[in-house]
């Protein structure tokens, strides 16, 4: 009975570990952000392959992007980018590009004070795939 509860939790971390969500996200150049509103997801068809959020610190607002493994493992790679969305018009200024980079974080923005969301994109089998967060103001 005992070897059965050691082995049970192994194979939960192993489930949790091969889902591709991102676990310690941190802004760069800002060890203070925390995520603001819900979690967006990317998705091909039914399936998700990646997930967007929104962070705030540092004073100031950043969207991040995420490429589930699934996705990521695929033949051929993929291009991935984050960007703040500001009052309802994309802030191209902070868009970040990726090239099979997992994980990107857009240009911060100092918008704290305006409604914003977060908006992430995946690319790369000839289709663009995107998402956002909710907006908070």
């Amino acid at each position: 009975m005992r070897k059965v509860m050691l082995i049970l939790p192994a194979v939960a971390l192993s489930v949790l570990a091969s889902t591709g969500v991102a676990q310690a996200e941190q802004a760069p150049g800002c060890a203070g952000t925390v995520q603001i509103g819900s979690t967006g997801y990317i998705k091909k068809g039914s399936t998700v392959i990646a997930s967007v959020k929104q962070f705030k610190g540092c004073g100031k607002n950043w969207a991040y992007t995420y490429v589930w493994d699934s996705y990521a493992a695929q033949p051929g790679g993929y291009s991935s980018s984050a960007a703040m969305v500001v009052n309802g018009d994309r802030d191209f200024n902070s868009n970040v590009n990726g090239r099979n980079k997992q994980d990107v974080w857009s240009k911060p923005t100092a918008t704290l004070t305006k409604c914003t969301r977060a908006y992430g994109e995946v690319w790369g089998d000839g289709n663009v795939y995107w998402g956002q967060t909710d907006e908070r103001c």
